[in-house]
């Protein structure tokens, strides 16, 4: 079985919308500065409420976000 992987934009998104930091980020989004950070390093796979929750904060679809590959 392959391993696949969920990746995303937020670093990029991050940058993008006012240099935001990633405790901006997390707060808006209600989780620690640390889960930013290993979800912008691939190390975290979010949850699809914050996944849902993290594009809200940048006003996009979930899939201009987040994307699903090998």
């Amino acid at each position: 079985m392959s391993k696949h992987l969920v990746g995303n934009h937020i670093r990029k998104l991050r940058f993008n919308h006012d240099e935001m930091t990633q405790q901006q980020l997390a707060d808006k989004v209600g989780v620690t500065r640390q889960t930013i950070v290993a979800l912008e390093k691939g190390n975290y796979s979010p949850s699809l409420e914050l996944a849902f929750r993290i594009a809200h904060a940048f006003s996009l679809p979930l899939e201009e976000v987040f994307f699903y590959g090998e």
